[in-house]
């Protein structure tokens, strides 16, 4: 499990963490998170295995990992939404808002059986990140 989790660190870290913490164009940086979560999750059809570990009782013995997962996840976005012109406070809150709206988006999708359900929350959600960094830019 241990090496399962390092190699979703690796996607993560590449794909999302690094180009949210480094892009100097938040609108771009959040259009490809949206991007890569919509293609890594298929849609909502794929489950987040960190977030299904955090829930399982083996969960315990990985709980570093996923903190840590989450943790850099909402970090990141929160400092991409800053450099977009959000106060930290309110980033932070968003970045919160929209981990949680995709983790959520991705057990209602599959339990209904519906990847539109993802894609529609996870594209409302894009669409207050981008209107949040466009109301504060210059």
């Amino acid at each position: 499990m241990a090496a399962v989790l390092a190699d979703i660190d690796r996607w993560f870290e590449t794909k999302l963490f690094a180009p949210l913490e480094r892009s100097e164009d938040p609108p771009g940086a959040i259009r490809a998170m949206i991007e890569q979560v919509t293609e890594y999750f298929r849609s909502g059809q794929r489950v987040c295995l960190v977030g299904r570990i955090s829930l399982d009782a083996s969960g315990d013995a990985f709980a570093h990992q996923v903190r840590g997962y989450f943790a850099r996840w909402i970090t990141v976005l929160a400092a991409c939404l800053g450099r977009g012109g959000m106060t930290p406070t309110a980033a932070h809150a968003l970045a919160e808002e929209t981990v949680c709206a995709i983790q959520g988006a991705i057990i209602l999708s599959r339990a209904l059986g519906d990847p539109t359900v993802f894609t529609a929350i996870v594209g409302r959600h894009e669409k207050l990140l981008l209107d949040a960094v466009a109301m504060r830019r210059p």
